[in-house]
């Protein structure tokens, strides 16, 4: 694990969004994303590669679609979840995955 990227992941206000999300949802697909945020799936699948290289996320295939989930081994994560709790309000949504 490197520090650096795990800070320079969590400098972006989509991918901080996509962890609080995760704090919040045990697993969470691409699909629910690009709802979410209303992007492409390229677009998603960018950030999600940020967050897996700096080892906040891991992911798990499920036919053509990933779904996503914390690390929660990351002792950097583990150490600031309090801190996102506090300072990153919670997305006020209902996920639904129709691919499911």
């Amino acid at each position: 694990m490197n520090i650096r990227e795990v800070f320079y992941a969590l400098s972006d206000d989509i991918r901080l969004k996509i962890v609080r999300i995760l704090l919040d949802n045990k697993e969470v697909c691409v699909c629910q994303f690009q709802e979410i945020f209303g992007l492409s799936q390229p677009n998603i699948s960018f950030h999600l590669r940020i967050l897996k290289k700096a080892g906040l996320v891991k992911s798990r295939k499920e036919g053509k679609w990933s779904y996503y989930s914390l690390n929660r081994e990351n002792p950097v994560l583990d150490a600031l979840i309090p801190f996102l709790l506090s300072e990153i309000p919670p997305e006020n949504i209902k996920l639904s995955c129709e691919r499911r």
